[in-house]
């Protein structure tokens, strides 16, 4: 089986080109997205043909669990799809369905090659039934007090396309012991299918620090839509105008959300190899 494996601010997926084939991908994404015996990443993101869009892309986790969304993965989707000839590129952004509707890209380029991406990524939803959060009442959801480890946190809801709790602390994010609250977090009862986690430093209206937990891949370098949930979590609490540069541990991503309407991110996209997996090494 031939992929390819990418990163976005060093969130790293390996890509297949599924359109003629068709394995266990939870099983395989196990199997790739291990750092000791496998290739390495933080899950598996699969190409397919589409009938309401361009293409198709499924992303499954490192515990082989599927996501909805991901919004550093969805850039290096579509310039995997390019390199596969999955579809020619016009001056138009690229429709990818996902899990989360379908969502248009558009490449940036340098000297000919795909090295960002723009992504309409959606309006974010903020009903608590629709996140899901398991609470009574309507509207945002923020603030919200959770007792995790004996200790209270104040959480913020958001979904974009996948379920999101933001919570701002004065510590430096990067001393933060995220290893042991997250998978805390992640399961926690408010949340009936479990819950990415993101713990955010305000540095100034324009600019946020963050680090995630993510569900079904724990610690990772960087996460797109943990980002647009972070942007608009503040926005809500009025702590931040409309364009936001929010640092993660791989990287930058550049979101604006108006208050209103859908969030659009920027962020770079990165080939790192490409080779070809053994079923032996499955074994």
């Amino acid at each position: 089986m031939k992929f390819k494996k990418f990163h976005g601010a060093g969130n790293d997926y390996v890509y297949v080109d599924a359109r003629s084939q068709t394995k266990d991908w939870s099983e395989l994404a196990i199997a790739v997205s291990d750092r000791h015996k496998g290739i390495g990443s933080d899950g598996l993101i699969i190409l397919l043909p589409s009938e309401k869009a361009d293409i198709r892309m499924r992303m499954f986790n490192a515990d082989g669990s599927e996501g909805e969304m991901c919004g550093n993965g969805i850039r290096c989707f579509v310039r995997f799809a390019l390199e596969v000839n999955a579809l020619t590129l016009e001056d138009r952004p690229v429709s990818v369905e996902t899990g989360a509707g379908v969502l248009a890209v558009t490449p940036i380029w340098t000297d000919g090659e795909m090295t960002r991406a723009s992504v309409g990524m959606g309006r974010p939803i903020l009903e608590p039934a629709e996140i899901p959060f398991a609470l009574q009442g309507i509207g945002p959801v923020i603030d919200h007090a959770i007792e995790v480890a004996g200790s209270k946190m104040l959480v913020t809801g958001v979904s974009m396309g996948n379920p999101h709790a933001v919570m701002f602390i004065n510590k430096d994010v990067d001393d933060y012991p995220l290893h042991d609250i997250g998978p805390l977090v992640e399961s926690h009862s408010l949340f009936p299918n479990k819950v990415n986690f993101e713990i955010v430093n305000l540095i100034s209206r324009n600019r946020l620090k963050t680090r995630v937990w993510e569900r079904g891949s724990g610690l990772t370098q960087a996460c797109g839509t943990g980002a647009c949930a972070v942007v608009v979590a503040a926005h809500l609490k009025g702590l931040v105008d409309d364009s936001v540069t929010v640092e993660l541990p791989g990287g930058a991503l550049e979101i604006y959300w108006a208050g209103q309407g859908e969030v659009i991110m920027e962020g770079p996209v990165a080939e790192v190899f490409e080779g070809e997996w053994l079923e032996l090494q499955s074994m």
